[in-house]
């Protein structure tokens, strides 16, 4: 694989620039950014370090990755920003490095979309395969798991976790911890239903998306304690594993969950 580099791009010279990278136009490459074989950076990127790209990344035009944080606490101190491979990375798009108040690192996973415009925080931990729609905005310290979908606008406070396959509404501001499969929706964001479209197109099966619906009434719609809808999520469990994601968003809560 052949690397190209638009001639009037800047590449710090302690830049690691893998085979078969394309670097665009105007874009700058910082000192101690690591890029990945077969990545394409497109025209006016600017890729801060301490920052390293896995494989097959492709970040749009306008796209500022790995800058440090504006967070009044952090003085320079040494953090990072870890992205994994295949993450498509969209017009406008903000990534901000750790704090050592935290992590000192922000990680992507794999195969995520991160639309136009949307930012990801200091210290956030976004998984595989998610997708945020434009304008999401991550604050630090926010948890995005496996195949969740942030619609447009939507708002995530610092500290909250977004659940495996939770679907985010527009606009949704959340506050608290969605939990794995859960639909929300509204200002402050209110649980509706699960992601059954989400779990259908994902290969669920019908019987257990019928279970994930049980489990959700269980949480939902008995008037249950989170203590006495665990001890009701641990019995269910042994029909189908997939009430476990339901028993760690529960069990993990530090701000408690979207009601």
């Amino acid at each position: 694989m052949q690397t190209s580099i638009h001639p009037t791009a800047i590449v710090d010279p302690t830049a690691v620039i893998g085979a078969g990278v394309s670097v665009g136009a105007y874009s700058i490459i910082g000192a101690r950014v690591e890029v990945g074989d077969g990545c394409d950076i497109a025209s006016h990127v600017v890729l801060s370090g301490p920052t390293k790209l896995g494989k097959n990344n492709r970040i749009y035009q306008f796209a500022s990755v790995g800058q440090d944080t504006p967070d009044k606490k952090y003085q320079g101190e040494e953090t990072r920003l870890v992205i994994g491979n295949n993450n498509v990375i969209r017009e406008g798009v903000t990534i901000h490095r750790g704090t050592v108040q935290d992590r000192g690192e922000t990680t992507i996973g794999n195969d995520n979309l991160i639309m136009a415009y949307a930012h990801i925080g200091h210290d956030c931990v976004v998984g595989n395969h998610a997708i945020l729609v434009n304008n999401v905005a991550l604050a630090g310290h926010v948890f995005v798991k496996d195949w969740a979908i942030l619609s447009g606008y939507s708002l995530v406070h610092q500290h909250c976790t977004v659940g495996e396959h939770a679907f985010l509404g527009m606009g949704a501001a959340i506050g608290k911890d969605v939990p794995a499969y859960v639909m929300v929706a509204g200002n402050p964001a209110e649980a509706k239903t699960i992601n059954s479209e989400g779990l259908r197109r994902r290969g669920f099966s019908r019987e257990d998306i019928s279970l994930i619906n049980k489990a959700y009434k269980i949480v939902y719609r008995r008037g249950l304690t989170l203590q006495e809808a665990l001890q009701a999520l641990m019995e269910l469990r042994e029909q189908s594993s997939v009430i476990q994601p339901w028993i760690d968003s529960l069990r993990s809560s530090s701000r408690g969950i979207v009601r």
